[in-house]
């Protein structure tokens, strides 16, 4: 894509990179494009981390899984922080060019049938780049320039992590017993999934790009990929995301979890 272009559309390299890895733009689970147009009905990530909605969210959780709370809201994170977590760590492997996801610039409503959320971003999200990216250029409102890839890693894990997933493990912690080993786990293992499906979209040796970005946000040691049945990587966790203690029990490939 011309330079001019990557300028005028910040998350050009993310939804690029989500087209190439789900093979359309129609996602059940993220917003169209991956910004809101119109707000109307969808709710800040402010109000699940403030509590004052994340008794619905959890509740939607409760019809759709019919499990114990505990193994509910478990289910309900994976699905959550893989969604969360997908921009930013596709924005970063593409092309350097992470969406800052503070709690204030996502959007999400519980009302498709299809996902137990959706999930979106506010046009106003500021994109952090590199120097020499196209964006740095434009001296506008949304962009932050750092000095270096490790500087960027660093904004990276201050958004996503500390300002946004942290805050929201706590919340779920005030409502139902669940260890945050567990809830980290999910994160690890989602960044880790969502590299190795979009590989062929992008540049570099997806084990140093999932290893790079699980360092940066403290959560390496949650997972290790391993070879699959054909020799391809997989991800194998070390937590548990809970399913298989639900009433139809499931056990995810690459769990810790074995059948008898």
């Amino acid at each position: 894509m011309p330079s001019r272009d990557l300028a005028a559309a910040p998350l050009a390299p993310v939804t690029a990179a989500l087209r190439a890895m789900f093979g359309t733009g129609e996602i059940p689970g993220l917003a169209p494009g991956l910004t809101v147009a119109d707000e109307l009905g969808w709710i800040p990530a402010t109000t699940l981390i403030d509590g004052s909605r994340l008794p619905d969210f959890l509740h939607s959780a409760a019809q759709r899984w019919n499990g114990t709370p505990h193994a509910c809201a478990a289910l309900a994170w994976k699905s959550y922080s893989y969604w969360c977590s997908l921009p930013a760590a596709l924005g970063w492997a593409s092309a350097r060019r992470v969406p800052l996801l503070d709690p204030s610039t996502v959007l999400v409503h519980f009302d498709d049938p299809s996902a137990l959320l959706t999930f979106g971003l506010r046009h106003s999200t500021t994109v952090a780049v590199l120097p020499g990216d196209p964006l740095a250029l434009t001296g506008g409102p949304r962009v932050r320039v750092v000095a270096d890839e490790t500087e960027l890693l660093d904004v990276l894990r201050a958004s996503l992590l500390d300002a946004h997933l942290l805050p929201m493990i706590r919340a779920i912690q005030a409502e139902v017993r669940i260890g945050t080993r567990t809830l980290l786990g999910s994160v690890a293992s989602g960044i880790s999934a969502g590299i190795l499906r979009a590989a062929d979209g992008l540049p570099g040796p997806s084990a140093e790009t999932i290893s790079t970005l699980l360092d940066a946000l403290g959560v390496q040691d949650l997972v290790e990929l391993v070879p699959g049945p054909g020799g391809e990587p997989t991800v194998q966790r070390r937590t548990c995301c809970l399913a298989f203690t639900l009433p139809q029990p499931k056990v995810c490939r690459g769990c810790c979890v074995r059948d008898a």
